[in-house]
């Protein structure tokens, strides 16, 4: 059930980043390797899609904000869960799976942030965060 959730929504940020970002790279690529370069750069891309207040700004942001959101409610749950263990080895274990499983998510988000704002600044020179984080 998971892998067919995590294959969807893959297949859906794909496709959404097809329609965003195929008709700026299409009008920026003239057939040579410098318009190649240049449309990869983003020298067309709108402003309101990158850049302080963006779209893939907002969207970074509200997608590292839900992780962060979720990652604090699973320690609170794993941590609730390993206090009414009870002594059950069982229990005892899943409660400190819980807990690592969300820092692990957490650590994965954080740098999954950072390797997004690297490849954004790169290709704009800006960040893709800004300082709205």
């Amino acid at each position: 059930m998971t892998t067919k959730l995590l294959l969807a929504l893959t297949a859906s940020a794909l496709m959404v980043g097809a329609v965003l970002f195929t008709p700026v790279i299409a009008s920026a690529f003239d057939g040579s390797v410098r318009g190649g370069v240049d449309a990869a750069r983003g020298s067309d891309v709108p402003s309101t899609l990158l850049g302080d207040g963006g779209a893939l700004t907002t969207i970074v942001n509200s997608m590292l904000f839900i992780i962060g959101f979720l990652s604090v409610i699973m320690l609170i749950w794993g941590g609730l869960r390993y206090i009414i263990s009870g002594g059950n080895a069982a229990a005892v274990t899943a409660a400190k799976n819980t807990i690592l499983y969300a820092i692990v998510g957490l650590i994965i988000a954080i740098f999954a942030y950072a390797i997004v704002n690297f490849v954004i600044g790169s290709l704009t020179g800006g960040t893709a965060g800004g300082t709205n984080v």
